[in-house]
């Protein structure tokens, strides 16, 4: 499978980030990754936060509502607007549910149990984290024109392009070359 639409690119930095990539492009095509029940209890499991794939049956349209709503709050915050009171609700009623149980065994593993609802308080919970923090000012979205992947700069000087080095800056790398390889010579 592609790395572009694969629903498993954990490339963001952070757990609602990586949340709201579950779509890409949203600007032009918006690949949307979460379609199914299924696929939001696989990409839960993916994403560590929970072993098991929880019953999902009726969470993909809250799951969804929450994904956007982080997406909304994001480009506020990177374009220095203010955020609208619905999503900031919406992610705060999220993060009010019961998180994720975590279990120590013997072998110093950890469990990771709960439902869906959990998970999505586990991610609400990562958006108000993030806004709340000082990274809020190393949130960017990717350079590469059809990806609107967010992600946190964590390079030394804040200077990182893309949301992944190896799939977005390598096309966009590649698109600049062959744009100065196919000019005509003077």
């Amino acid at each position: 499978m592609s790395t572009l639409t694969d629903p498993h690119l954990f490339v963001s930095g952070n757990l609602a980030l990586n949340f709201i990539g579950t779509v890409g492009e949203r600007r032009t095509t918006f690949l949307d990754r979460l379609t199914t029940a299924d696929d939001l209890a696989e990409w839960v499991v993916a994403a560590g936060i929970l072993d098991t794939a929880p019953d999902c049956a009726g969470a993909l349209e809250r799951a969804v509502r929450l994904r956007e709503a982080g997406w909304r709050l994001m480009l506020a915050t990177l374009e220095g607007t203010p955020t609208a009171e619905a999503d900031r609700a919406l992610a705060n009623r999220h993060a009010h549910d019961t998180l994720p149980e975590l279990t120590l065994r013997a072998d110093g593993s950890v469990r990771r149990s709960g439902t869906i609802d959990s998970a999505l308080a586990a991610i609400a919970r990562s958006a108000i984290e993030l806004l709340g923090s000082p990274e809020r000012d190393r949130l960017k979205e990717c350079g590469r024109d059809a990806c609107t992947r967010l992600y946190i700069d964590t390079s030394r000087g804040g200077s990182r392009r893309w949301c992944d080095m190896t799939v977005c800056g390598n096309r966009a790398k590649s698109k600049a070359f062959r744009a100065r390889n196919t000019e005509p010579a003077h």
